[in-house]
């Protein structure tokens, strides 16, 4: 086979090329156009997986994490009936299409899968992850609940106590078992709104 020897101008030539591929390998989207390719629960999984990768991964290796993630298990917990119900689907479809949006580089045939940097961009339309993404519930939420509960209850005992006349409520009228009432729940709401 006869060598070929590239000049200087040629190869100037080849890099502006180069450059001008690169640049174009980032694909346009509109928003609908992403939304329509994200819909799939898979397909978003398999992003969700690959987000904290920086090389190749096993295609094998992201069909089994998908399908821990939609059994709500580990991956070695699942059986194989539930490996392959999601490792068929990626391999025929979920994986192409993302391929062929330019998020990630599918090679089919040696079953690797790479995160492009146009999944960067992706992200954003992502909801990364429920449960980080919602704003998280105070810790004291719960027991400004159990003290609304607890006050509830004793209002409770107070009045059944004046109604049956028990000695340590006999002394409150019921102007003055309202008030302490009313004053109880004044309290807590307040203190709850100045936390």
């Amino acid at each position: 086979m006869k060598s070929t020897y590239i000049n200087e101008e040629e190869q100037g030539e080849h890099e502006t090329d180069d450059e001008e591929t690169t640049s174009s390998e980032t694909p346009d989207f509109s928003k609908d156009e992403i939304f329509h390719l994200l819909q799939n629960e898979r397909r978003r999984l398999v992003l969700r997986h690959l987000r904290g990768t920086s090389g190749p991964v096993r295609m094998r290796d992201i069909a089994e994490q998908v399908a821990a993630w939609e059994h709500d298990t580990t991956v070695s917990e699942l059986t194989s009936t539930q490996r392959q119900r999601v490792y068929i689907p990626l391999y025929q479809s979920h994986l192409s299409k993302l391929d062929e949006a330019g998020i990630i580089d599918y090679q089919k045939n040696r079953g690797i899968v790479e995160r492009k940097p146009f999944a960067d961009q992706v992200d954003q339309y992502l909801q990364i992850d429920p449960e980080h993404d919602s704003p998280a519930r105070p810790e004291t939420t719960e027991n400004w609940d159990d003290y609304y509960i607890g006050a509830t209850v004793l209002c409770y005992v107070l009045l059944i106590g004046a109604v049956i006349e028990l000695p340590f409520t006999s002394f409150l009228s019921g102007i003055a078992l309202s008030a302490v009432i009313l004053l109880l729940f004044t309290v807590l709401t307040v203190s709850r709104l100045l936390e």
